[in-house]
C-alpha cells in the first residue's frame, strides 16, 4: 500500500503553486522532490517560513504596484519629440525604436526599462501614442511626435 506525506513546494510544478501544502507519495517526494529542493517536508517551521515570504513577497509587491502606479500617472502627461534626419518625400533614415524612447523619457527624467515599452519600430513623421506596461495590471500611453531634423 502506497504511504503519502506532505510536503511544501519550493517551486512551481504541476503539482501546484509555490509554497503550496500537497499530499504526495513518500518515494516521490524522497527520490525527487526533496534532493532537487522542488520542495520541503511539512513541518510547523517550514510551513510558518513559507508563510512569512509569502507575506513579505505580497507586500513587495504591493510596494512596487504602488510604485508603477505613480509613474503612469506622471507619464499620463508626457509629450516627447523625436528629430530624424529625413530624405525625399519626408521618409526617415532608419526608425524610431523602444531604445530611442527610452532615452529621451530619461532626458526628461523618468526612468523606464525599454522592454516595457511595447510598439512596432516608427517610420513615419508625426504623432504616434506608444503604451508602457510598467505592471501586470498597469500600463500608460506616452504621445511621441516624430520631426524632422533642419
Amino acid at each position: 500500500m502506497a504511504h503519502h506525506i506532505h510536503v511544501v513546494l519550493t517551486e512551481d510544478l504541476n503539482l501546484g503553486k509555490s509554497g503550496e501544502l500537497v499530499r504526495v507519495r513518500s518515494g516521490y517526494a524522497r527520490n525527487y522532490l526533496v534532493p532537487r529542493g522542488l520542495a520541503i517536508g511539512a513541518t510547523k517551521e517550514n510551513v510558518a517560513r513559507i508563510e512569512h515570504e509569502k507575506k513579505v513577497a505580497e507586500s513587495r509587491n504591493a510596494k512596487l504596484k504602488g510604485e508603477a502606479e505613480a509613474l503612469a500617472e506622471q507619464l499620463k502627461s508626457v509629450k516627447i519629440t523625436i528629430t530624424r534626419p529625413v530624405g525625399e518625400g519626408d521618409r526617415l533614415f532608419g526608425s524610431v525604436t523602444s531604445r530611442d524612447i527610452e532615452e529621451a523619457l530619461a532626458a526628461a527624467g523618468h526612468v523606464v526599462d525599454r522592454r516595457r515599452i511595447t510598439m512596432e519600430p516608427i517610420k513615419t513623421l508625426g504623432a504616434h501614442t506608444i503604451t508602457i506596461r510598467l505592471a501586470t495590471s498597469i500600463s500608460t500611453s506616452v504621445e511621441v511626435t516624430v520631426a524632422k531634423k533642419s
